[in-house]
């Protein structure tokens, strides 16, 4: 049986953005037979996100181990059991990985598989690599567990990459949770207007357009009290100079620094550092794999609240194993609004 991969040709190095180059497509032959406790699954679709640009580097990142050269890359993905030699699956079975290979069809120990219920989403199977899987978990468990929001206290809630996969749903979350105003920024008017006239956002701001301290300043007349961060670097340091006492950051992402030869997340300059030790402002680093004890009742909420519209999940999706790497590129430079995903066959 002949399938198609995506391997890794070359590392961007600590300092270098992702290019094509780095990437090859291949086509290569899988053995149809299975072992006993093994599937054969189909890939339905795969998950792209800021984090992956570490496991370019042969260094990694914490929990993340570093892709090989010449190796098969993987992601978070969802398929559909074609074969199977165990008894935990049948054929026609929805499964997902974490480590999904960017191959067309894969072979799996069932030990290793989870299997999906596609009534938790409605049928559309790809909300669970975003709203209702690993991203909505994030948002969700991320503002829970640090966003510390107190319904009635009068909370403004900022979110950078705002448009993006976690951030558009940590917004909606921090709404329901009890924030009173939520403001994003993102990287164009497009996104902008989607925050506002989707989700709800109560003020949305393009960062590259000038004076954006003097704007949020406007979307924000009391003050930041809750900043769920998800680029870092000087955006960061702008919003957190803003910040109330007490106030709370989430670190969920620092993509502005991925292309950077430093630890994650980095620690703030001297001056921001000084005003978290000021005012009283904590800085807690998000690590989802530390509640693996809330990812039941977790998913359970989250199709709750996409099912009553409550939450609304939108996706960016490219069909083709060979636009796979395309769209991590993509994704890296902001070219998604919401979730980024790979739709690998139907």
């Amino acid at each position: 049986m002949k399938v198609k991969r995506v391997v890794l040709a070359s590392r961007p190095g600590i300092f270098g953005e992702p290019v094509p180059e780095n990437f090859r497509l291949e086509e290569v032959s899988l053995s149809e037979e299975l072992h006993d406790g093994h599937i054969l699954a189909r890939t339905l679709y795969l998950s792209v996100d800021p984090y992956l640009r570490c496991q370019m580097d042969d260094t990694g990142m914490e929990g993340v181990p570093s892709w090989k050269i010449g190796g098969v890359l993987d992601s978070n993905g969802i398929g559909v059991v074609e074969k199977s030699k165990t008894n935990g699956f049948t054929a026609g079975d929805i499964v997902s990985s974490f480590n999904w290979p960017w191959q067309t069809q894969c072979i799996f120990d069932g030990k290793v598989l989870q299997k999906m219920d596609p009534s938790l989403v409605n049928g559309q199977l790809s909300h669970f690599l975003g709203a209702v899987g690993t991203t909505g978990l994030t948002a969700y468990l991320g503002m829970k567990e640090k966003g510390h929001v107190t319904p009635g206290a009068n909370q403004t809630l900022v979110i950078s990459g705002a448009a993006g996969a976690c951030g558009s749903l940590a917004g909606q979350i921090g709404r329901i949770q009890g924030c009173s105003r939520v403001v994003g920024i993102c990287g164009t008017d497009e996104k902008c207007s989607f925050l506002i006239n989707e989700l709800g956002f109560d003020c949305a701001l393009n960062y590259k357009k000038k004076n954006l301290a003097s704007k949020l300043k406007e979307c924000c007349p009391n003050g930041v009290d809750l900043y769920f961060d998800n680029v870092g670097g000087t955006i960061s340091d702008m919003v957190i100079s803003q910040m109330n006492q007490n106030g709370h950051v989430i670190l969920c992402g620092q993509i502005s620094q991925y292309n950077k030869d430093m630890c994650h997340p980095p620690p703030p300059p001297p001056q921001t550092e000084a005003i978290l030790k000021e005012r009283n402002i904590t800085r807690d680093r998000f690590l989802l794999f530390n509640y693996t004890d809330q990812y039941q009742s977790g998913i359970q909420q989250l199709s709750q609240w996409l099912k009553t519209g409550q939450i609304k999940a939108k996706e960016t999706i490219v069909q083709g194993i060979e636009n796979t790497a395309g769209a991590f590129l993509s994704m890296m430079t902001g070219g998604n609004i919401g979730k980024q995903i790979v739709k690998i066959s139907e």
